[in-house]
């Protein structure tokens, strides 16, 4: 019987006050008369919150453990369950923890359903989670909005180099010379440059791959599309006829690099009619698949955490990586790309290969969390039985 809880007084609760990571609120002497009619242990039993309403008390209710509010995506295990009686109502509670157990208590068990809570990522605008292996995507959010996708264009910029090279070392090692003043002056960029360029100088095709790569470099990536293609506009159609030979019918792109036409506009890389790239989720697991599949070196180039390049020192951004603050040793992640731009937010393509399991790739798109939710993303991946090898 809902009309069991404290719904009198629990508006009137103030602030919670947070005591041993658990918050307590003591309830008013009046409203606390709760009282034990039968007791009894239940087989562990997974449920999540039903509503918006409801909170988590001691047995007694005399205390305000937690609202079911501050927790809307937890999994509460019950393992008791109790009739209670106050006043002339009696209603069956269930005594519940989270998995850390730092959250416990009584529940009425009409605010909650059986199950674990639905997985979620609260920050992402678009992601998905896609079998490497079977091509099949396993969980996704907004996977088939198009979006901006910043640097993490590159993934079809690097297949296209890998492409032209054709394992070819003499292709490795062609030198390219710098004659553009845009590209120098990009590279001279606070906010879109990187890899410096010197004019008329020549970086090997090698060269300007790892600056790309490792480095995002906009200039190094706009290099390559030139020496893949012979001029910025060639290259950038051959990546939309790419992507539609690939099928990927909501990718369209302006740029090599990933940068803006706002942005491009004066550095003289300026293309198109719309001003950034715009690919969903999905259709950027399907390239990162692509680009593993067919030239597998980029998962080993992909782990390089930072190299020296023609004297100067490219930093992978992929905070996943070993020894990088998001590490974690049982994902195993080996790759791929970040993306970043005002309009795209903070994007990451990522790929891991746990042991016993395929290889998944991640997509997060607009995530300001890209790196947390990336691993909470291949962690459930890696929960689901297709995934398993």
């Amino acid at each position: 019987m809902r009309n069991l809880h404290l719904s009198h007084w629990a508006m009137a609760v103030g602030m919670l006050v947070a005591l041993g990571g658990t918050a307590t609120t003591t309830v008013p002497a009046e409203a606390a008369a709760y009282h034990t009619v039968s007791t009894k242990k239940i087989k562990k039993t997974a449920y999540h919150k039903k509503h918006s309403s409801g909170a988590i008390y001691n047995k007694a209710h005399t205390k305000k453990v937690s609202s079911l509010t501050t927790h809307p995506h937890t999994t509460w295990y019950a393992t008791k369950q109790a009739t209670l009686k106050h006043g002339k109502s009696t209603g069956i509670y269930l005594y519940v923890q989270n998995s850390k157990h730092s959250v416990k208590g009584w529940i009425w068990h009409g605010y909650l359903k059986k199950g674990k809570a639905p997985f979620v990522l609260t920050k992402a605008k678009a992601a998905v989670a896609m079998d490497a292996k079977t091509g099949k995507v396993v969980w996704s959010k907004h996977a088939n909005t198009a979006r901006p996708i910043a640097s993490v264009t590159k993934i079809m910029t690097l297949y296209l180099t890998l492409k032209k090279i054709d394992g070819k070392k003499s292709r490795w090692n062609h030198k390219v010379k710098i004659t553009s003043r845009g590209l120098v002056s990009m590279s001279r960029s606070a906010d879109c440059g990187g890899f410096h360029f010197k004019l008329n100088h020549r970086y090997t095709v090698k060269q300007l791959y790892y600056a790309a790569f490792l480095d995002s470099s906009n200039n190094a990536a706009i290099a390559l599309g030139k020496w893949v293609s012979g001029s910025n506009s060639k290259f950038v159609r051959k990546m939309n006829a790419q992507a539609k030979s690939w099928k990927l019918g909501r990718a369209h792109f302006v740029s090599a690099s990933g940068l803006e036409n706002s942005d491009l506009r004066r550095f003289g890389y300026a293309y198109g009619k719309a001003n950034t790239n715009k690919v969903s989720a999905k259709d950027v697991a399907l390239m990162a698949r692509h680009l593993i599949t067919a030239y597998p070196r980029v998962l080993k180039d992909g782990k390089i955490g930072s190299m020296k390049v023609n004297g100067q020192v490219c930093h992978n951004y992929n905070n996943l990586l070993k020894g990088r603050k998001y590490y974690r040793a049982s994902l195993k992640v080996d790759g791929l790309k970040t993306g970043y731009t005002p309009s795209a937010g903070y994007c990451f393509v990522g790929t891991g290969h746990k042991t016993g399991k395929h290889r998944v790739i991640t997509v997060v798109l607009h995530d300001i969390n890209e790196f947390t939710e990336t691993r909470s993303l291949m962690e459930h991946a890696y929960r689901l039985s297709s995934m398993s090898n």
